[in-house]
């Protein structure tokens, strides 16, 4: 039964978020009766957003970056279309989206005020930084109406690091931002003819095994281990690959450039940003995802339910996306040779890959579709609009 209709606001930092985080979420969500605006930054991939059936988009610049002068702008803009627009729930996620809209929505008196945490970024940052950016969550936690965390680890951090108070925070279901459409992320979907087709055009050997990172080629995402781990392991086994799916950052474009061993650099094959990562999911054998840090880590999920496990550093939030030892393992942060050891023991062990393979789509399928998961936010807006 669809509840009375409502406008919701849900706000990002950048597009890219919204078309790989959250497109299948306000698919539901518009199917259950929510009119949704999207605010995003406007960049390269803005024009995806505009073609959207299921929600009007508005791009307002948002910069990831502290930028005070820019900042200032793009705070009057959202006050201004908060004004306007009367939402009655605005939903913000991404750290700089956060923080603008619980402000924005603050000086707007709209009547519901929601925050997703995804990840901090001050757990990497140092000295004044990083006490301005946990400043920076701690207001999204005050103004906000409530919050949510999108793993149990990260609540239990964010209550912990007295960023905000545990009745203000919660968790929906086993956790993740949206969950993930098990349509879309099905094996069964690619044929062998098809999985044989993609080797042939990255230039893959059939009897290769593949190593498989998705997401922001950027520092922070641990790349740099990675890369360290992957040369190491060429070195003893001319069968492995490594495909990188995901835009640059300049962080990330610089350590890649970096690389000067020739067989290193041929068993790299970059693809860039897709809207299809499924078929590489399902192309490879494990996925690496060695982040500094994830609020979840919901590409985890989108590999899990393609059958591949995946290997990633013991952090809050992968530590509720891999269960370490069944579906994937867990290391050490910043270690390359732990991640290494981690690549090579699954690799290797062909029983051991099945096995791990298995329990991960079983449990992507259990917890985590994103049908469950739109349904349990969906109640927790009826729950606030009463």
């Amino acid at each position: 039964m669809k509840i009375k209709k409502f406008k919701v606001a849900r706000v990002s930092t950048v597009p890219f978020f919204i078309l790989t985080q959250l497109k299948s979420q306000l698919e539901n969500l518009f199917l259950s009766n929510a009119a949704i605006t999207v605010i995003a930054s406007r960049d390269e991939m803005s024009s995806l957003l505009d073609k959207s059936e299921f929600f009007n988009y508005i791009g307002v610049n948002i910069e990831r970056e502290i930028n005070l002068p820019k900042d200032i702008v793009s705070l009057f803009e959202l006050v201004r279309i908060f004004r306007n627009s009367n939402f009655e729930i605005i939903h913000s996620t991404t750290p700089k989206a956060g923080l603008l809209c619980a402000i924005a929505g603050f000086i707007a008196r709209n009547p519901v005020r929601l925050h997703t945490f995804t990840g901090q970024t001050w757990t990497v940052a140092t000295g004044f930084k990083r006490y301005v950016l946990k400043l920076c969550d701690k207001v999204i936690g005050i103004l906000n109406t409530h919050c949510y965390a999108d793993s149990s680890t990260q609540m239990d951090f964010l209550v912990s690091q007295g960023v905000i108070k545990s009745d203000k925070i919660s968790v929906l279901g086993s956790g993740s931002l949206a969950g993930i459409d098990l349509d879309r992320f099905d094996p069964v979907r690619y044929s062998q003819t098809d999985l044989c087709k993609l080797r042939s055009e990255i230039g893959i050997p059939l009897d290769s095994k593949i190593l498989l990172f998705v997401g922001r080629i950027t520092l922070d995402k641990g790349i740099s281990e990675l890369i360290q781990a992957f040369s190491s392991i060429v070195k003893n086994d001319e069968s492995v690959y490594l495909v990188l799916v995901g835009p640059y950052e300049p962080s990330g474009k610089e350590i890649i450039n970096q690389i000067s061993d020739q067989e290193v650099i041929r068993k790299i094959k970059l693809v860039g940003y897709t809207d299809e990562p499924e078929i590489y999911m399902a192309l490879a054998d494990l996925l690496c995802l060695p982040s500094y840090r994830e609020g979840f880590g919901t590409v985890v999920i989108e590999a899990a339910a393609m059958c591949t496990p995946t290997v990633g550093t013991n952090i809050y939030g992968l530590a509720d996306s891999i269960v370490d030892g069944r579906t994937g393992m867990l290391v050490a942060v910043n270690d390359a040779a732990s991640l290494e050891k981690a690549i090579t023991n699954i690799l290797n062990d062909p029983q051991l890959l099945s096995s791990m393979a298995i329990a991960a789509r079983n449990r992507a399928v259990s917890e985590f579709d994103s049908k469950v998961c739109s349904q349990l936010l969906l109640l927790e807006y009826e729950r606030f609009l009463k």
